[in-house]
């Protein structure tokens, strides 16, 4: 179970940070799974068309499961559309800025969309422009399954000129939603290097493009009260605050869990009201750091004991194993140790943690994932290949690798053997 550890306000926000203290599970390696197939590497170099591989959807053809798709961004390089066997179907490029100095696109998050009013739709931030770019998805579409439906007249989500875009505090994390009770799509978006969360809903135009209007914000805390009598905030450089980046949202119940990196996993109401909660805390969290401007890295001063025990910063990579009765897992990417942490979907059961597992490598040219920064889960038969569902998380660190290169990919990982790791 989970028992709350101190309640606290910050900015204005009340909050009640728990922490899983049982039932104890047995100290020792965690499981590891390996991945069946990956993607072709990424290279962030101008050789390589500057793409790092980052975040992951997936897209289940209802017609033809074999037929399912990933899409994936890759940063200034766009997006990529992959099929099951890991195969390159689409590569869709970034739009440059508006002008020569200006900052260009940078797609940093991805999420899909099912609705009847919207249709299936993959939803990007992009996080040059401080916009969304949305794209249709059709399968057997000749030029790709991926087509664009953005509204020319997007507004930037956080900035209110070209200046503030070109400082890159712009849209940065991603989830969406659709309200079951009123057929109304939204968009979850964070703010790089802010702790503002946004919420917008999509919308259909005459033209047959698709729009946003921003609903709300919400500000979580970037400094907490700790049990000594003291305050923390994350150690950052200056001006940059702990921001938000892998998100989901439980369409069963409308709450959405975001990770803030070097804090930890919230669980708030998708709509951004009511009182959000921190289900779980970093090792790190409570450390003293101090940034040191010729390491440009923070120095860390003694640990007083206050963090989690699952999760090593930062957390990243949010994503929903989702089963009919509503039971399921909320797997997180604990970057900071090469590891995922599972917790138990149901709110009842206060989100205990259920277990953790790695990603290993399968031979000596297919490896595991490190340094994982997005992650998808859908639990849904994809046919022969993946009968159990799948699970594709990004490698930050791909090898073997070319040279010096920076190396980014994406993971394909039998979603049944996961669990059955985690359940172990």
């Amino acid at each position: 179970m989970f028992t709350p550890r101190k309640s606290l306000t910050a900015l204005g926000i009340a909050v009640i940070v728990v922490t899983a203290t049982g039932p104890a599970l047995a100290a020792g390696p965690l499981p590891a799974v390996a991945p069946r197939a990956e993607t072709v590497a990424l290279h962030d170099d101008e050789a390589g068309g500057d793409a790092d591989a980052d975040d992951p959807a997936i897209w289940r053809n209802p017609a033809d499961p074999e037929r399912s798709l990933v899409v994936a961004t890759a940063k200034q390089g766009g997006l990529r559309v992959y099929d099951l066997d890991a195969r390159e179907v689409q590569s869709i490029p970034a739009p440059s800025g508006p002008g020569k100095d200006d900052a260009p696109g940078r797609f940093n998050n991805v999420d899909l969309v099912h609705s009847a009013r919207l249709g299936d739709l993959a939803v990007t931030t992009d996080r040059g422009n401080d916009r969304l770019r949305i794209y249709r998805i059709g399968r057997n579409r000749a030029n790709g399954p991926l087509t664009d439906v953005t509204n020319r007249t997007a507004p930037a989500v956080f900035s209110t000129s070209q200046d503030e875009i070109n400082e890159q505090r712009t849209a940065y994390g991603l989830a969406t939603w659709t309200d079951p009770a009123t057929g109304r799509s939204f968009a979850l978006v964070s703010q790089r290097e802010r702790t503002r969360l946004a919420v917008l809903e999509l919308t259909s135009r005459a033209d047959g493009s698709v729009g946003y209007t921003k609903v709300r914000t919400l500000d979580l805390p970037h400094s907490f009260p700790l049990p000594n009598g003291t305050s923390w905030s994350p150690c950052g450089e200056p001006g940059e605050l702990p921001q938000v980046e892998g998100m989901v949202v439980d369409p069963a119940n409308g709450m959405l869990y975001a990770g803030q990196e070097d804090v930890g996993i919230w669980r708030l109401r998708a709509d951004l009201t009511g009182t959000p909660k921190l289900i779980d805390t970093v090792r790190e969290y409570g450390v003293p750091g101090t940034y040191n401007e010729a390491t440009e890295e923070c120095d860390a001063g003694a640990d007083p004991g206050f963090g989690g025990t699952k999760l090593t910063s930062d957390v990243e990579g949010l994503t929903l194993v989702k089963e009919e009765d509503g039971d399921g897992l909320l797997l997180a990417s604990s970057q900071g140790d090469n590891t995922f942490a599972a917790y138990d979907r149901e709110i009842s059961d206060a989100n205990e943690y259920e277990g953790g597992f790695r990603i290993t490598a399968a031979t000596a040219t297919l490896d595991g994932s490190e340094e994982c920064d997005g992650a998808a889960a859908l639990n849904e038969p994809l046919g022969r290949r993946y009968p159990n569902g799948l699970l594709v998380v990004q490698d930050g660190h791909d090898v073997p690798g070319d040279g010096d290169r920076p190396s980014t990919n994406f993971k394909f990982v039998d979603l049944g053997e996961v669990v059955d790791a985690i359940d172990d």
